[in-house]
């Protein structure tokens, strides 16, 4: 019994909570955005750290408006609630991880980009190492040939927990500045060049 109860809590009122608690952040703060002159009409890759996930779903709204998006969520229990919560957000999901399912996900990915959709994806996620970039997003990158852009965001005030990805939640009532890069391709370059300059990038407007 307690488990079931556990399990609806999960898929039902946990998500509606953090999209709630979510929305509440971002209209309460001042919101700055630095985004690049053009953004690509063809589908690309959106990365960003796992420890920055909660506020993303805005900056997609922001510069796609009603375009399509599918993040690479975790088939683990915290990734079902995630997914509802940013499904509420209006992104959809791609099931799966460098640690489960991960071929599934690479696949739906590539599925995605070539029927139309934006991809989201976090290097280090699910469960890290923090500030690592796995072979996910250069595969899906130089597969499809589809361009990278970083979204980062820094909060004037925040807590951080102490989780393996030290997870960043801004504080209402403060400034938020929301970053996206230049977009950028990996084509001809090795697997480790690629993650050199995909962790290089990531790092340039990521301040804690």
């Amino acid at each position: 019994m307690k488990k079931r109860i556990k399990k609806y809590l999960q898929a039902t009122v946990v998500p509606y909570i953090l999209f709630l608690f979510t929305k509440f952040i971002y209209f309460t703060n001042k919101r700055v955005f630095h985004f690049p002159s053009s953004i690509p009409d063809k589908p690309f890759i959106a990365s960003f750290w796992h420890g920055q996930l909660l506020m993303q779903p805005f900056i997609f709204k922001k510069i796609r408006g009603k375009n399509t998006f599918k993040a690479i969520i975790s088939t683990h229990n915290d990734g079902e609630s995630i997914a509802k919560m940013v499904r509420l957000l209006g992104v959809g999901s791609v099931r799966g991880s460098s640690s489960r399912g991960g071929a599934k996900a690479l696949i739906g990915a590539i599925r995605e980009l070539k029927s139309g959709a934006d991809i989201a994806i976090t290097p280090d996620g699910p469960r890290g190492p923090i500030y690592s970039v796995a072979d996910g997003i250069i595969a899906i990158s130089q597969k499809t040939k589809s361009k990278i852009l970083i979204f980062s965001y820094t909060a004037s005030k925040y807590w951080q927990l102490n989780s393996w990805d030290k997870f960043i939640i801004p504080k209402p009532f403060g400034i938020i500045n929301f970053y996206v890069s230049d977009s950028f391709s990996l084509e001809g370059l090795s697997k480790e060049d690629a993650k050199k300059i995909v962790k290089e990038k990531m790092m340039e407007n990521f301040y804690v």
